[in-house]
């Protein structure tokens, strides 16, 4: 029981740092960054989530 625990713990920490890179690093993007590669920062930060959490 308590490995479990400590196991949902440790991935929602995992998916939780990850999820914080990904975001630090669309964030850091300049908007003619994003333009050169005809992205949206917006697009980019829901395709990290649904990446990460899949909701």
């Amino acid at each position: 029981m308590i490995a479990s625990l400590l196991n949902n713990a440790r991935s929602r920490l995992a998916k939780r740092t990850r999820y914080n890179r990904m975001v630090e690093e669309i964030q850091s993007l300049t908007q003619r960054d994003l333009a050169d590669m005809g992205a949206d920062r917006g697009e980019m930060l829901r395709h990290a989530y649904l990446d990460i959490y899949g909701k």
